[in-house]
């Protein structure tokens, strides 16, 4: 049965569509799977009872031939999306216990065209992080480990737990959230592919929130198809989000078969970084002559304010979650720690409910956004916001998209995650951007560092252009060839 985890989304639509094995069986698989494989962290919650069951009626609409386009597929949920009556609890202690009486759009989506939910995935708290390392439910390891050492490594945050799980083959595919680089990092860190399309293409609706015109949904894959596939269903105008965008959602799928020939891919000098590893280099250069081989033009192109993107991100994305998380009080869900007064109940719930991470961003949101800082900080940084987009809009003039690498190194060991957050910020370097200015971004599977750990290629594309962005992604895909095999050994 193990065979049945390694396959790709696409594959096990296909096979389930042929009738090759059963839904029951694909999913049992992979909760078999789940359950030996724990000394991940991966998985907050398990949830095997209803992904049986789903799976189940998946069999019953397979024989009637009445299969819709993700039956029977069993995927992750990032603990960042409600689902009902299942506990979400975006990796915080604050939440603990709560369970929605409602599904999140995207999920709903994904339930409507019949994937299976095998359980919710291990995160940053609050989405806050480049590590996983801040769960207040310990943090996610890696399926790979470094060359001739078996020391633990981080899957990248804030989606790591969707991205080891796809990359420790416990899911087909999992669904992420990426507010500065949340899916592109984590999925460059365990060689997986994620995306995350143009803000306003997926419904923001019951996903825990951390900084609103930032956050958005996405999803990981093994392969850039299965990430086309997902996208198709969790795309689409919701009314119950104002920032939905009523776009028609094309067929993602239909799209790869079209190519790079033609297309003009940009190159931003801005984004060659000192003291980055040669090997980064070397793996960017190789992108570009793998899309040259493949009949696309490749050019140098500036975008000017990009050294201004990480600061500026610092600024709005903590401002944001210290007002969006204003709402977690102790008196309506979650944790509640009583005290003399309303007041200090507030102190006292915030205080045991908030890891470190999160508290000093919600600091650091406060001031900016407090009398007399807020024209200082964060009007400026939205100046500065507006223009990277502006930036992006001019080389959008004239090139379809725009290749870089996903993360300034390969993953770095749990055992010496840097302590100073102004480092771990860093990791969001080449990502950010895509936030700053609402473009859709890819991470694609590239090579290996010399450590034998996967670093990943990022593209970056006009809004809600997913499609080039994909066709883009799946000539790397098609160059590189890359082999998702981490080393993980199941029975440790």
């Amino acid at each position: 049965m193990t065979e049945l985890t390694r396959l790709s989304l696409a594959a096990a639509r296909d096979g389930l569509n042929a009738k090759k094995f059963t839904a029951t069986e694909l999913t049992r698989a992979h909760v078999d799977a789940v359950e030996k494989a724990r000394a991940l962290n991966a998985y907050l919650k398990e949830t095997p009872e209803k992904a049986l069951a789903a799976a189940a009626e998946s069999d019953a609409r397979l024989a009637k031939g009445e299969a819709r386009p993700l039956e029977g597929l069993p995927l992750g949920i990032k603990d960042l999306y409600c689902t009902n009556g299942v506990e979400t609890t975006a990796a915080s202690r604050i939440l603990e216990g709560f369970k929605p009486h409602y599904e999140s759009t995207v999920t709903s989506q994904l339930w409507r065209d019949g994937a299976v939910m095998l359980g919710k995935l291990n995160l940053d708290e609050f989405a806050m992080g480049s590590s996983n390392e801040t769960s207040a439910y310990g943090p996610v390891v890696s399926p790979w480990r470094r060359k001739g050492s078996d020391a633990k490594i981080v899957p990248g945050g804030s989606s790591g737990g969707s991205a080891a799980a796809v990359a420790a083959h416990l899911c087909l595919a999992a669904t992420a959230t990426d507010t500065g680089g949340s899916i592109r990092q984590p999925a460059a860190f365990t060689g997986t592919v994620g995306i995350k399309p143009t803000y306003g293409r997926c419904s923001r609706w019951g996903i825990v929130a951390f900084a609103s015109s930032l956050d958005q949904a996405g999803a990981f894959g093994v392969k850039v198809r299965d990430c086309a596939i997902l996208l198709s269903s969790i795309c689409g105008l919701d009314p119950k989000d104002s920032t939905s965008v009523d776009l028609a959602v094309p067929d993602f799928e239909a799209a790869l078969k079209d190519g790079v020939r033609g297309l003009k891919i940009g190159v931003p000098k801005e984004y060659r970084v000192d003291g980055m590893p040669e090997e980064i280099e070397a793996l960017w250069q190789q992108g570009i002559d793998w899309l040259r081989a493949a009949g696309a033009e490749v050019a140098e192109v500036s975008l000017p304010h990009t050294h201004y993107a990480l600061p500026a991100y610092y600024i709005v994305a903590p401002a944001e979650a210290s007002s969006n998380l204003a709402r977690y009080d102790g008196v309506r869900y979650g944790l509640r720690v009583d005290g003399k007064s309303i007041i200090e109940m507030y102190e006292n719930t915030r205080g045991a409910g908030f890891g470190a991470e999160v508290r000093r961003r919600i600091l650091i949101g406060t001031y900016v956004l407090s009398a007399g800082y807020y024209d200082a900080y964060y009007r400026k940084a939205q100046q500065v916001r507006s223009l990277i987009r502006r930036d992006f809009d001019q080389v959008f003039e004239t090139f379809d998209a725009v290749l870089t690498p996903t993360a300034p190194s390969g993953a770095f060991g749990l055992d010496n995650v840097p302590d100073d957050p102004v480092t771990m910020y860093l990791n969001d370097i080449f990502t950010v951007t895509a936030n700053m200015a609402g473009l859709p971004g890819i991470s694609v599977p590239a090579g290996l560092d010399h450590q034998g750990l996967p670093l990943g290629l990022q593209v970056l594309g006009r809004p809600f252009d997913e499609g080039t962005l994909l066709r883009v992604a799946q000539a790397i895909e098609d160059a590189a060839q890359f082999k998702l095999a981490p080393p993980f050994n199941m029975r440790r």
